[in-house]
């Protein structure tokens, strides 16, 4: 287990933050990712789908989730992180959804099967979702950014999706935790924010195994047999 301290050589704004982060080993150990050690496994709290990993800051009502999706073929590489993110608002019948920026497609050698290199897209949008099963009246606002990474030589289309909150809803459950109205920023508690934190799991992904993705491993993992 590797742990990252903080960039004590940045300003002095930044010298603030004390969220120490550490390597996570996800999916058995097949994949390595990094997050602040505030981010809790809820699969220790209750049950999650095999084919996630999720990650929560109660205190703070933000999440992380990583997926591994089949691949959505008839989707291009141009614009996928936008359309997953698209996909996500309207399974979550989100309100209000707003498309904040995407970006183009990136490759990256260092994620490489059989000498293809995986690529990667990302975007960011803000919604309003209500928390689990609470009506539309108790939705919250909700900053996401989402990292689509194609491993097309094994069929799989990894999801990154970060949840920051901005505006608490008094009837939401997150009320009675994180308190309603707007989120206070992170950095005002000692933390990083949502966009460093989903730039640190998205830029320390890594496959250590990469029989996780054999056809029959995949086919189990999919169907929630794992």
């Amino acid at each position: 287990m590797t742990t990252v301290l903080p960039d004590f050589t940045a300003p002095a704004a930044a010298r603030m933050i004390q969220d120490f982060c550490t390597e996570r080993h996800l999916f058995g150990g097949a994949i390595t990712s990094t997050l602040p050690i505030r981010f809790q496994d809820l699969s220790n709290v209750r049950q999650v789908p095999d084919h996630q990993e999720v990650f929560v800051d109660p205190a703070r009502d933000e999440s992380l989730i990583i997926e591994l999706l089949d691949f959505k073929h008839e989707v291009g590489d141009v614009g996928s992180a936008a359309w997953f993110l698209q996909d996500l608002a309207n399974e979550q019948e989100a309100e209000g959804f707003t498309m904040i920026e995407h970006s183009g497609v990136v490759e990256v050698p260092g994620l490489c099967y059989r000498n293809m290199p995986a690529v990667v897209t990302t975007a960011v949008g803000q919604m309003a979702i209500s928390k689990g099963r609470q009506r539309m009246n108790a939705q919250n606002i909700v900053r996401l950014y989402l990292a689509n990474l194609r491993l097309k030589e094994v069929a799989t289309d990894v999801l990154i999706t970060a949840y920051e909150p901005i505006l608490i809803n008094p009837l939401s459950e997150s009320a009675s935790s994180v308190g309603p109205g707007l989120a206070v920023p992170a950095a005002q508690s000692g933390f990083l924010s949502m966009a460093e934190v989903f730039k640190l799991a998205v830029s320390t992904f890594k496959v250590n195994n990469w029989s996780l993705f054999h056809p029959a491993a995949l086919k189990k993992c999919f169907s929630g047999q794992l």
